[in-house]
């Protein structure tokens, strides 16, 4: 996971590595290594696509493709931008994230929703 400062809510949240799809006719699934390399440095040997969403559809149309990343190997990260430059990895058990949920460590929709998918995944 990364813990990035985001100017909205003005504090750093703990979320799970994530990107936008600006590269014209990427598929999801590359957008998704390839964020994954340059958020927290790790090659992902297998990817799964855990489900898909609209982050809020009263709102906008954003649509978010929501991958498990398994058999991965570190490889040198490649920041792109101040928000990544700044960034933090970290390591979490999917163990305490009920947890960290109800205590509110970690309050960003996508990344509830990836890591309760990821979860019931592994399980």
């Amino acid at each position: 996971m990364v813990r990035q400062y985001r100017c909205a809510p003005d504090e750093y949240l703990l979320e799970i590595p994530a990107g936008k799809r600006d590269l014209s006719g990427e598929p999801p699934e590359e957008t998704a290594k390839r964020e994954l390399v340059e958020e927290v440095g790790l090659r992902a040997g297998n990817l799964h696509l855990l489900g898909e969403f609209y982050n809020s559809p009263g709102f906008c149309d954003e649509h978010s493709y929501c991958y498990l990343a398994t058999d991965c190997v570190s490889v040198p990260d490649n920041r792109q931008g101040i928000e990544e430059e700044y960034m933090e990895v970290v390591n979490i058990d999917l163990n305490d994230v009920p947890r960290m949920i109800a205590e509110k460590y970690i309050i960003d929709a996508k990344t509830i929703v990836g890591l309760m998918l990821a979860k019931e995944h592994v399980r």
